[in-house]
């Protein structure tokens, strides 16, 4: 999934945090402590990076061309009836 780029509740931008969000907790910062520094204070804020899951990488292997498959719509003759 995408992480939604303003928060539900109050509508504050939080889509940019991510990858800081991320970067953060790889250099062994507690999410509470990522949270703080990048001064999402709210809980409503905090919610949409807590409880985001990321199924991106999941979902690919799954993928399906979809161009191309199906039979091209014709109008029968004569037009309208």
């Amino acid at each position: 999934m995408i992480i939604p780029v303003r928060c539900y509740s109050c509508g504050k931008v939080v889509g940019n945090l991510y990858d800081q969000y991320r970067q953060l907790l790889d250099e062994d910062y507690t999410e509470a402590e990522a949270l703080d520094a990048l001064q999402l204070t709210r809980y409503c804020c905090r919610r949409m990076l807590l409880s985001h899951i990321e199924l991106t990488d999941d979902l690919i292997p799954y993928s399906v061309a979809v161009v191309g498959t199906s039979p091209a719509y014709t109008a029968p003759a004569g037009g309208m009836q």
